[in-house]
Order: C-alpha cells, then sequence, then structure tokens
C-alpha cells in the first residue's frame, strides 16, 4: 500500500480553478512545485520513474542513470516528495519512487494543458 504524503502544495488549491487567476496563497504554493522541478537533475529523476516500465523506480537504480553519488540522488528524492510530486514506499531495505499523479494533474491544470 502507498502512503501519499500531503503536502501544502497544490493539493487544495487547484482543484476550483477554472478561469480565475490565482490568489497569492495559491501561487505561494505552485512556486513550492516548480522550485523542485526546476532543476536539471530532478527534472530527469520525474522522467525516468515516469517512463519506468511499472511507472515506478527503485531509488538504487537512480545513481548510474544519473551518473551521480547516492547521497546527492538521495537530496534531489527528498526535494521531489517534499513537494509532493513523487511518492515513496520502503520495500524492504530500498526505497521506491511513483509519480504523485493528482499533484502533476493539479499543475497542468493551473498551467492549462
Amino acid at each position: 500500500m502507498f502512503t501519499v504524503i500531503e503536502s501544502p502544495t497544490i493539493a487544495g488549491c487547484c482543484a476550483p480553478l477554472t478561469d480565475a487567476p490565482l490568489d497569492e496563497a495559491q501561487a505561494l504554493e505552485l512556486a513550492v512545485v516548480l522550485k523542485a522541478l526546476a532543476d536539471p537533475i530532478r527534472l530527469r529523476i520525474v522522467s525516468l520513474v515516469a517512463t519506468a516500465p511499472d511507472r515506478e523506480i527503485c531509488a538504487c537504480d537512480l545513481p548510474a542513470a544519473l551518473d551521480r553519488s547516492q547521497p546527492t540522488v538521495s537530496h534531489h528524492l527528498t526535494q521531489l516528495v517534499r513537494a509532493g510530486i513523487l511518492v515513496r514506499e520502503q520495500r524492504g531495505k530500498w526505497a521506491w519512487f511513483r509519480i504523485a499523479q493528482p499533484q502533476l494533474d493539479a499543475l497542468g491544470q493551473i498551467l492549462g494543458s
């Protein structure tokens, strides 16, 4: 069972959004998510997870795929989880990550995709 970590980001701000502009609180919440995505390594991590066969990836596979050290990858994963972009599940020794789809759907709504 996955534990979805509710983040103080887009989770509540986007659902009622129609054609109205963002208010200050919504803009601040969205900025947290965009800041987390505004890093090439984090974008690559999200891309790797999104294109993985089961749409999930083990943290153990990322250092080699990204040519980065484990502590660096761990830092980026933590930022993505805190922003509500990824969901983490512990399986024994390893952490597995999936896209937090509702969060990305809400981001797409705001950006008008």
